[in-house]
C-alpha cells in the first residue's frame, strides 16, 4: 500500500486537482490589473473596520482595471451567527458597495461561499496526501492535552510539530487500518519547514518583515470534512486567481503558514498587503476599534445619525491614503473615483479613529449638495427614523428647500448640517408644530431693559416684501430710534448712552424666532417664516421673556 491508496480511501470521490485548474483558468486581464477579494466570516454585522478593508480592495482593483470579488468564509460554523451571510450581503447593498463577483452576482470562479466548495478542498487535500505531504492524524483531545503539558514541562514550543507530531510518520498500512476501524481523524500538513530558518514577507504596505519558517503540522481538513481558514485561503486565492491579498495586519503572523501552503501546493504566491487597524483612544491607552465595545464601529450607528455612505467612504479614503484629504480639498469638482490610491501612502501603524474628523468631512460634503438633494434624502431618512418630521415635510417640500438654500450657493456656504438628522435640529423652530411642543422655549432668556419695542417694529416697520438692503436700512433706523447705536464704534466709546448696538437688536429678533443667538441669514428666515406667523411667535416671546 502507498500514499495513493491512503488518499483514495479518505477521499474516494474527489476529482483530480487538475480538473479545477482547468475549470478556473487564469483571468484574461490587462497587465497590472489587480484581482482582490474581501473575505469576511458571517460572524456579525459589517463594521467600519471591515468596510475599511473592503474599500482598499475595491478601489485598487477598480483603478487598475481588475476584479474584486466577495467571498464568504463560513467554514467555522461555531462562530457563525444566524442569517450572517444574508446580513453581510444586505449591509454592503445598503452601503451601495457592489463587488464584481460574489454569492448573489455569481461569476466564473464560484461558488463564492466556502462551505459550497468542499469538493474542491478535498481534491487538493487528496493530492497532498497522495504525494506524502499531508496525513491523517488520529490524536485525541487527551493526547493533545498530554502533549501540551509535556512541552510546558520541558519548556518547549507548544504545538504539533517535528518529533512531537505522533502520527506524522505513521505507516500507511496502520493509518488505513485505523480509518477502516472508524477511528476519528483530521488531515494535517506534513510541514517541511525548519523553525530556525527565516522567511521574508515583502509586504506592499509594511515593507520587508522577517519571521521564522513554519514547522507546525497545521490542520488543513477538519473532522467535519471542511477546511481550516489557512488551507481554504490558499486553494481559493489560487483558483480565483487573486493577485493581491489585502487584509488586516492581525494576519501578518500567519504568513509563514500561507507561504508554505502555496509552496507545497505548487501555487504562485499572491502579493500581500496588511492594513493597519483603526484604533481608538480609551483613557491613556490606545486600542483597536472594537465592534463589540464601540458604537462607532457599527455602520448602523451612522445610518441612525443620517450620515451618508459617501461620507464614510470619504473618511476611510482620508485614513487610507495620507495625501487624499489634501487632494480632495484642492479638487472640489472631483470624486473618490478620480484619485489614484497607492500602497505607499497607506499607514504602516494603527490609525486613530476620529469621529469629529468624520463629522467635519460630512459638513463639507453637505455644503456641496443641492437643497433638493438634501430634502429628498432627508425625506427618506425621516420616513425610517423620524416619522414626526417626515409628516411635517412631505407635503410642503418647497418650504424646507427654501430653508436649505439659505447661504448655500455662495463661495463659502454654511456648514452647519453634517447629517440628515441635523436638518431637523437646525430648522425645528421654523415648524410651529415642533416649536409649540417646547414647554419653555425661551427659558433663561431675559433683558435688562423693556423690549416691547420689538412689537412696534414688526407691526409697523417690518415688510416681508422688502429686499435685503431695504430691510436692513429700515431695521437700523428703527433700532437707532429706540436707543441702539448704529455704529459699533459709537457704542464702544459710550456704552452707557445706548441699550446696545444694531447687532444686539438683531439678536433679540433672532432669539425670538430661533431661541438661539446663532442661525442662518436672518433676513431669509424672516421672509420664509412670514409676517403673520412672526406676530404670533412674537406674542409668545414677549409673554415669556423677563425684563
Amino acid at each position: 500500500m502507498n500514499y495513493r491508496d491512503l488518499a483514495d480511501l479518505i477521499f474516494p470521490n474527489a476529482k483530480d486537482a487538475s480538473f479545477y485548474e482547468t475549470k478556473y483558468p487564469e483571468r484574461n486581464l490587462k497587465e497590472g490589473a489587480m484581482v482582490t477579494r474581501f473575505a469576511p466570516s458571517p460572524t456579525g454585522f459589517v463594521h467600519i473596520g471591515s468596510l475599511y478593508t473592503s474599500f482598499s480592495n475595491l478601489v485598487l482593483a477598480k483603478q487598475t482595471g481588475g476584479v474584486v470579488f466577495l467571498r464568504i468564509e463560513d467554514t467555522d460554523h461555531k462562530r457563525e451567527v444566524e442569517n450572517g451571510i444574508e446580513g453581510i450581503i444586505r449591509d454592503f447593498n445598503d452601503l451601495n458597495i457592489h463587488f464584481d463577483e460574489g454569492p448573489i452576482k455569481g461569476g466564473q470562479y464560484g461558488p463564492y461561499i466556502q462551505s459550497e466548495r468542499r469538493d474542491i478542498y478535498q481534491s487538493f487535500a487528496k493530492k497532498l496526501i497522495s504525494e506524502g505531504k499531508a496525513y491523517p492524524c488520529f490524536a485525541t483531545e487527551e493526547e493533545l492535552k498530554n502533549l501540551r503539558e509535556m512541552q510546558e514541562l520541558n519548556k518547549e514550543r507548544i504545538g504539533y510539530y517535528g518529533s512531537w507530531a505522533k502520527y506524522r510518520n505513521l505507516p500507511v498500512e496502520e493509518a488505513i487500518a485505523k480509518i477502516k476501524n472508524n477511528e476519528d481523524y483530521i488531515i494535517r500538513l506534513k510541514s517541511p519547514g525548519d523553525f530556525n530558518n527565516k522567511v521574508i514577507l515583502d509586504d506592499c504596505i509594511k515593507g520587508k518583515i522577517e519571521m521564522p519558517e513554519n514547522d507546525m503540522d497545521i490542520v488543513i481538513i477538519k473532522s467535519d470534512g471542511l477546511p481550516t481558514y489557512h488551507f481554504a485561503h490558499a486553494v481559493d486565492d489560487h483558483l480565483m486567481r487573486t493577485t493581491h491579498v489585502i487584509r488586516g495586519d492581525e494576519w501578518v503572523s500567519s504568513y509563514p503558514i500561507h507561504k508554505q501552503l502555496f509552496e507545497v501546493l505548487e501555487f504562485k504566491e499572491p502579493r500581500y498587503a496588511h492594513i493597519a487597524p483603526l484604533t481608538i483612544k480609551e483613557g491613556t491607552t490606545i486600542r483597536k476599534l472594537s465592534k463589540r465595545k464601540d458604537k462607532e464601529s457599527a455602520i448602523s450607528f451612522y445610518n441612525k445619525l443620517g450620515i451618508p455612505d459617501e461620507v464614510i467612504k470619504l473618511y476611510i479614503a482620508t485614513v487610507n491614503n495620507s495625501n487624499f484629504e489634501e487632494w480632495y480639498i484642492a479638487n472640489p469638482d472631483k470624486t473618490i473615483d478620480d484619485y489614484e490610491f497607492t500602497f505607499d501612502k497607506m499607514p504602516i501603524g494603527g490609525s486613530l479613529f476620529d469621529l469629529d474628523k468624520l463629522m467635519s468631512i460630512s459638513k463639507v460634503y453637505f455644503s456641496k449638495l443641492t437643497a433638493d438633494d438634501i430634502y429628498n434624502k432627508t425625506l427618506q431618512y425621516s420616513l425610517e427614523y423620524d416619522n414626526e418630521f417626515y409628516n411635517l415635510i412631505k407635503d410642503n417640500p418647497n418650504y424646507l428647500i427654501s430653508l436649505l438654500n439659505i447661504e448655500r450657493n455662495i463661495d463659502r456656504p454654511r456648514m452647519d448640517i453634517g447629517s440628515y438628522s441635523d436638518v431637523k435640529k437646525e430648522f425645528w423652530y421654523m415648524y410651529d408644530e415642533l416649536f409649540d411642543k417646547k414647554e419653555h422655549p425661551y427659558e433663561n432668556i431675559n433683558y435688562p431693559y423693556d423690549i416691547s419695542f420689538i412689537k412696534d417694529y414688526f407691526t409697523n416697520v417690518y415688510d416681508e416684501n422688502d429686499n435685503e438692503e431695504d430691510w436692513f436700512n429700515k431695521l437700523k433706523n428703527f433700532a437707532s430710534g429706540v436707543g441702539f447705536a448704529v455704529n459699533r464704534k459709537d457704542y464702544k466709546e459710550n456704552p452707557s448712552n445706548y441699550l446696545g448696538n444694531v447687532a444686539d437688536f438683531c439678536s433679540i429678533i433672532r432669539i425670538m424666532l430661533t431661541t438661539s443667538n446663532t442661525s442662518p441669514n436672518m433676513y431669509d428666515l424672516l421672509k420664509i417664516y412670514g409676517k403673520e406667523r412672526l406676530l404670533k411667535r412674537l406674542d409668545k416671546f414677549l409673554d415669556s421673556v423677563k425684563n
